[in-house]
């Protein structure tokens, strides 16, 4: 029997639960839990669910701040191997699985979900994809639940492809510019060229 190929999102976080708390995405941790229960009215009772939970880092924080009805599921079974290893370190008794957000089964089971730092959205390769899993999401939502998720932001590839250009054109001597910055916000070329401040 052949092996099955895996998707370039499958293969990227098998072997990178033990780096993945370095990045500095994964920094931010207690401040977006702090919102988390901001928006939960710091309601212990809720029922939680992490999409695409990694190695664990909400869940883990929720449940040290009292939360004790809390599920992490992530499609990589290195990042939840790493999950358990971590709550076990804390001494915690969480509930960490293996499962697709594009096959999840539960119904109306959670109060509040979660799906931060691209926790499985929008990652797939197609639309179809991705409303599969905000679908699953709200099945799994119990009436009056709330769904609280990050997403990529669309121009973020056009700056780093910009970005990316200009310095290569400064390092190949085809720009001679003190300084360049591309402006997301304005779309705009910002340089620095004898003190003084132009765009293009």
């Amino acid at each position: 029997m052949s092996k099955q190929h895996k998707q370039w999102y499958e293969e990227l976080f098998e072997n990178y639960g033990k780096h993945y708390d370095q990045e500095c995405f994964t920094q931010g941790t207690l401040g977006e839990c702090d919102f988390i229960e901001q928006e939960s009215a710091h309601n212990k009772q809720l029922r939680i669910l992490d999409i695409g939970c990694g190695t664990g880092r909400h869940v883990i924080e929720l449940t040290k701040r009292g939360y004790t009805n809390v599920m992490g599921v992530d499609l990589s079974g290195s990042q939840i191997v790493r999950a358990k290893e971590k709550a076990a370190a804390e001494q915690l008794d969480i509930d960490f699985r293996v499962a697709d957000a594009r096959n999840l089964r539960f119904n109306s089971e959670f109060d509040l979900i979660i799906m931060l730092c691209e926790g499985g959205f929008p990652l797939m390769e197609t639309d179809e994809m991705n409303f599969e899993i905000l679908r699953n999401a709200r099945d799994a939502l119990a009436e009056g639940g709330k769904l609280i998720f990050t997403t990529l932001n669309g121009l973020y590839p056009i700056f780093n492809s910009v970005q990316e250009f200009m310095n290569e054109q400064k390092e190949e001597g085809n720009a001679s510019l003190d300084k360049l910055k591309f402006d997301l916000m304005t779309f705009r070329v910002i340089y620095k060229h004898f003190n003084n401040l132009f765009s293009e």
